[in-house]
């Protein structure tokens, strides 16, 4: 019997955007805009900043196991009780909870492929069979999922709106997805783009539904601009919260982390000006997107997707960029290589990676 399981020696370390420092060491750039991991641009609010400040000589104690005053605050925020609510570190930390605690030998997932990577690293991971559902013009194909739902399926993963995509389903398409999924079968519902979504018409707020087998989960990483403190947390049935807080890592999130995410929530104003700032970006990229002829996928989130004829034109143009210090997120790793996802960022930042595009683009057309 190997040290090593084999579902595990064949994995390869999850790889995310390339760091700011990392770049300059590489290329001994000096100005470098980062626009590949969908943080927010603003960064924390002044506020948080404050609170995380205030909060540090507490750190020596380990952070309250319970998170009393977070999960309290969410539970209010959304009108549910403290027994509906949990944290982790991320909401992958959510995701490996769940997991642990109710995946058994034999159960199967259900997921769609070249959808968040995050995700499919922990399934790969956990050894149960995993039936990955292809896309359907860069959209969840909610159909053929219910349809691969089997006597074995224990979980079916749904992130909504879509990473690295941007693409969103209906509250028609839930609604009739919902109907063919047994009460038996775990759905993890991924909104970790929610509050960029959440006025477009249609979308499928999960806050309106009350399903006893769907968990919800959120993130403090997107719009609140916490990506560094790792804070998610979830929704679900007092049932199967109690359970998965008996295999939930515990002190997590951190003291600065809880006080950060406790206070981001408290700063209407800031989410109001985050949103604004991804709306305008939004709108810019899109109008110098549609002006190149250049693809996209609509996006209801703060990014964009370019899609390219094939691989090598989309590799080319995310080397090019790099050289030129900007840094996007080339999607081979997801499966889709003609892709390129780009993050809303700060006007000035935006207008940077505009520039250097229509710069390669220019030199593209006069070399061909």
């Amino acid at each position: 019997m190997p040290l090593v399981p084999k579902h595990i020696s064949i994995l390869s370390p999850y790889k995310a955007g390339k760091p700011i420092e990392e770049v300059k060491r590489e290329l001994g750039l000096d100005k470098i805009i980062k626009l590949a991991s969908n943080e927010n641009p603003l960064g924390p609010s002044p506020k948080v900043l404050e609170a995380v400040i205030e909060s540090l000589p507490d750190t020596s104690r380990y952070p309250d196991p319970s998170g009393y005053e977070l999960r309290t605050k969410l539970a209010d925020k959304f009108f549910l009780k403290m027994e509906n609510v949990i944290l982790g570190a991320g909401s992958e930390g959510i995701m490996s909870a769940i997991m642990r605690a109710f995946l058994l030998p034999g159960d199967e997932i259900v997921a769609t492929r070249n959808s968040f990577i995050g995700f499919k690293v922990l399934a790969n991971a956990c050894g149960n069979k995993t039936n990955w559902i292809d896309m359907e013009k860069y959209r969840y194909n909610l159909p053929a999922m219910a349809d691969s739902i089997s006597d074995y399926t224990k979980i079916v993963y749904l992130a909504n709106p879509d990473n690295p995509t941007g693409s969103y389903f209906s509250v028609k398409e839930f609604d009739t997805f919902m109907e063919k999924v047994p009460d038996r079968v775990l759905v993890i519902l991924d909104e970790a783009y929610f509050e960029y979504a959440m006025f477009t018409g249609d979308y499928p707020d999960s806050m309106h539904y009350r399903y006893d087998n769907v968990i919800t989960l959120r993130t403090f990483s997107k719009v609140y601009g916490l990506a560094g403190f790792r804070v998610g947390y979830g929704f679900a049935h007092k049932t199967l919260i109690s359970n998965l807080l008996k295999v939930k890592l515990p002190f997590e999130p951190s003291v600065p982390a809880q006080a950060a995410a406790i206070t981001s929530l408290e700063d209407s104003d800031y989410l109001e000006k985050s949103l604004s700032v991804n709306i305008e970006g939004m709108k810019l990229l899109s109008q110098t997107f549609n002006h190149h002829q250049i693809r996209f996928i609509p996006s209801v989130t703060n990014f964009l997707t370019m899609v390219f004829e094939n691989d090598n034109l989309s590799n080319h143009i995310s080397m090019e960029l790099l050289k030129r210090g900007v840094i996007v997120r080339n999607l081979v790793s997801f499966g889709l290589p003609e892709c390129i996802r780009v993050t809303i960022g700060t006007p000035e930042e935006n207008l940077f990676f505009i520039q250097q595009l229509e710069d390669i683009i220019k030199l593209i057309k006069e070399e061909n």
